[in-house]
């Protein structure tokens, strides 16, 4: 199974012993004493701000999942967006919004702001058994609207595709669905789950590693959050996911990424964002894992 749940987040908090967040090399040129912004994001983003956070904010203990008190939270993208839009948190890190999730600002006449950090790739992986090493980027799109349904179509074995999808609203749903444009998705693989309220309901089903399976994810976190040596990433196009192939654009799902803002009042705001995309911050991004913008 490849689920944003099962990974530990306290092993990247900042300041903690040998904690995984990520040091910069000297001191950083900017650093904030009083009113540090509250921060929430994706959960494959969370080494990444806070290795920020250790750079600049106050020495002190920040836990994800001090869910009542915390002020460097990681909750997830759905739930993210909607504590920024309710003006719960100050900053989020994450992908784009989702077309639902703009919405959602504009009825609460909230103004999003994305401020681009770093660039990353959506990948897609099989289980390691699959003879499939790559596909072309249509074939991907003809998968995922139930037009290709046989992996033995695209040179493997005569199996039936399982494409796993992720829950609406999440980073990597919403490049899904951007990659998609105009082809309606087909209904992915569900799984029923007890709810205290309801029973039994029916949710989208994470990722499970089948020898049919095939899903999908953001680089850093499929090669190194959740590394699994019993997924193989593919090659889309004939081109390998790689920083490489990410800064030269000839990769062709790269993308960027966002600190998203949305009019908090937070003096440090700004300025810390101007810090992120500095050389420092910049550095902070490469020595994590992901792709800086230049």
């Amino acid at each position: 199974m490849v689920s944003e749940q099962e990974v530990n987040l306290l092993q990247y908090a900042p300041f903690r012993n040998e904690t995984k967040a990520v040091s910069l090399a000297e001191p950083s040129s900017y650093r904030i004493e009083h009113a540090p912004p509250r921060l929430d994001g994706a959960t494959a983003l969370y080494p990444l701000y806070s290795a920020f956070v250790q750079a600049v904010y106050p020495e002190g203990e920040y836990d994800p999942y001090d869910f009542t008190n915390g002020l460097v939270l990681c909750t997830s993208t759905p739930v993210a967006y909607k504590n920024l839009i309710a003006g719960d948190t100050d900053i989020i890190f994450a992908a784009a919004p989702s077309l639902a999730q703009q919405k959602e600002a504009q009825r609460n006449g909230v103004e999003l702001k994305l401020t681009p950090i770093g660039r990353e790739a959506f990948v897609f992986f099989v289980n390691t058994r699959n003879p499939v090493t790559g596909l072309k980027a249509q074939q991907i799109k003809d998968i995922y609207s139930g037009k290709l349904k046989h992996w033995s179509e695209v040179g493997g074995s005569n199996d039936p595709i399982r494409a796993f999808q992720r829950s609406e609203g999440s980073g990597s749903q919403t490049m899904l669905v951007k990659f998609m444009g105009d082809t309606p998705l087909m209904t992915p693989p569900q799984e029923d789950v007890a709810d205290i309220m309801s029973g039994i309901i029916q949710q989208t089903a994470d990722y499970r590693n089948y020898k049919n399976a095939l899903g999908y994810s953001f680089l850093f976190y499929a090669s190194e959050m959740n590394k699994n040596g019993e997924i193989s990433l593919l090659d889309i196009d004939g081109i390998k996911p790689d920083k490489e192939s990410i800064r030269s654009g000839k990769y062709p799902f790269a993308t960027e990424f966002y600190a998203v803002t949305a009019g908090s009042d937070n003096p440090n705001i700004q300025p810390f964002l101007d810090w992120i995309v500095s050389p420092q911050g910049q550095e902070l991004v490469e020595k994590t894992g992901f792709t800086s913008l230049k």
